[in-house]
């Protein structure tokens, strides 16, 4: 998530794209991450660390959950879901990391997306299913959005003649920044898995258990 906000605020994407056509110049003026408000969408363990990096390099953090907590360190703001749409036209860049429920389908509509902050970029590495993706490409090409860097999309895979696909201000990885691509998270489940064979075999409650009502 980090890695994608900076090659969009540095218009890597695009310096990217001049050398697949060999083509020396320069892509304007860009922005740095130090300043910026960045409004994270699910404060779990992705969102907080994600949190916590943009908050290292000097950026103003926004988080929203879903139920109640105490603000940790690495969020200046904290509030509910129900205050999404006055704290949009704030952000500089919004992370989604929200799981695919029934609450969260299409959570950025047209109308939401429009409230975004004119140049501001989305990060979705959720699910696919909580952008409009045909108003997401809507957004891109009039130019109100800056960018867009989405892990997932909605349809997924992306079919090959989507438009999506060659719209320049969008970096698309295939759903790729979970599961066991990095060493470090590999680990993690490893040690998740071991804790709670230990824990079963002990009759003690299990970590990261799924609530089926709320659907994650």
């Amino acid at each position: 998530m980090l890695a994608v906000l900076l090659e969009l605020f540095y218009n890597l994407h695009l310096y990217r794209d001049n050398q697949n056509h060999s083509l020396w110049k320069d892509e304007g003026s860009a922005r740095s991450i130090h300043g910026c408000v960045v409004l994270i969408i699910g404060l779990g363990d992705i969102g907080g660390e994600f949190a916590k990096r943009i908050k290292a390099l000097g950026g103003y953090t926004i988080g929203i959950r879903r139920t109640k907590h105490l603000k940790p360190d690495y969020v200046d703001e904290l509030y509910l879901t129900d205050q999404l749409d006055t704290l949009l036209p704030r952000a500089d860049a919004v992370a989604i990391t929200l799981p695919g429920t029934r609450e969260t389908y299409r959570l950025f509509s047209s109308e939401r997306l429009k409230k975004m902050k004119p140049g501001a970029v989305i990060i979705n590495t959720g699910r696919g299913t909580t952008i409009d993706t045909d108003a997401l490409c809507d957004c891109l090409e009039s130019g109100h959005l800056a960018g867009a860097a989405l892990d997932v999309t909605d349809p997924e895979p992306l079919p090959a003649g989507h438009r999506l696909w060659k719209m320049k201000n969008a970096i698309i990885t295939p759903h790729i920044a979970g599961g066991i691509h990095l060493p470090e998270t590999f680990e993690r489940i490893i040690r998740i898995s071991v804790e709670n064979l230990r824990r079963y075999k002990m009759g003690e409650e299990l970590l990261n258990i799924v609530n089926h009502v709320i659907g994650y």
